[in-house]
């Protein structure tokens, strides 16, 4: 049995998420909690119930709202060239979504996100430097306009990536580690240059894995 905790903290407010799972086979069954599920006594809120096959479908029941989310996963090879495809739909807001990524080498990845009925279209393209730094252009279909990414890993554990968002101005600063030893973190701010007054918003995430 796994068993993993993750806290969030804003200046506005802070939350938490304990997730439990367990292997039965060849599925996976996952129950996450949030610190609503405790605020007044143990309630229903905030818990979500899913069984996974790893690397074909995951479903997740939300017990509160009683709502379903499906998703399917399955690999083609395109031009000898694994394409993983995903197929997503979630039953509360009625959406469907398909993914695509499409791995051409070890530094090279295509990938789609398109959502069924609807212009939001994304396509990304990942550019991997020496296994350090990535470059990830985006072109957003829906709103005519580009996102970029750059990243690299410093120290062994630790990255530091930056983001702009050309629609709506958004410029991004994150700091991750994703350490086995000493748990992950990440810390992010964020700041929206066409407002008048930019003052940057906060948050730091914190999570760690158990063994039970």
């Amino acid at each position: 049995m796994k068993a993993s905790l993750r806290a969030r903290y804003e200046p506005e407010k802070a939350t938490a998420v304990a997730t439990v799972s367990v292997n039965a086979g060849d599925f996976k069954v996952r129950a996450s909690m949030t610190d609503a599920t405790f605020a007044n006594g143990p309630s229903l809120n905030g818990l979500v119930v899913a069984v996974e096959k790893p690397g074909f479908f995951t479903v997740d029941y939300n017990v509160p709202s009683k709502d379903f989310k499906f998703q399917f996963m399955n690999t083609v090879t395109v031009a000898q060239k694994p394409l993983k495809l995903t197929y997503i739909h979630n039953k509360g807001d009625g959406r469907t979504m398909l993914d695509g990524n499409l791995v051409i080498d070890s530094g090279n990845k295509v990938s789609a996100n398109h959502v069924l009925g609807t212009k939001n279209t994304k396509l990304k393209y990942t550019y991997l430097h020496e296994g350090l730094t990535a470059l990830e252009p985006c072109y957003d279909f829906g709103k005519n306009a580009w996102d970029f990414a750059i990243s690299r890993k410093v120290y062994g554990d630790d990255v530091l990536k930056a983001t702009y968002q050309t629609s709506s101005k958004n410029l991004g600063l994150e700091w991750s580690r994703n350490s086995k030893l000493n748990g992950s973190f990440k810390i992010t701010a964020s700041v929206n240059l066409a407002e008048e007054r930019k003052v940057p918003k906060l948050c730091a995430e914190s999570s760690w894995d158990f063994e039970m």
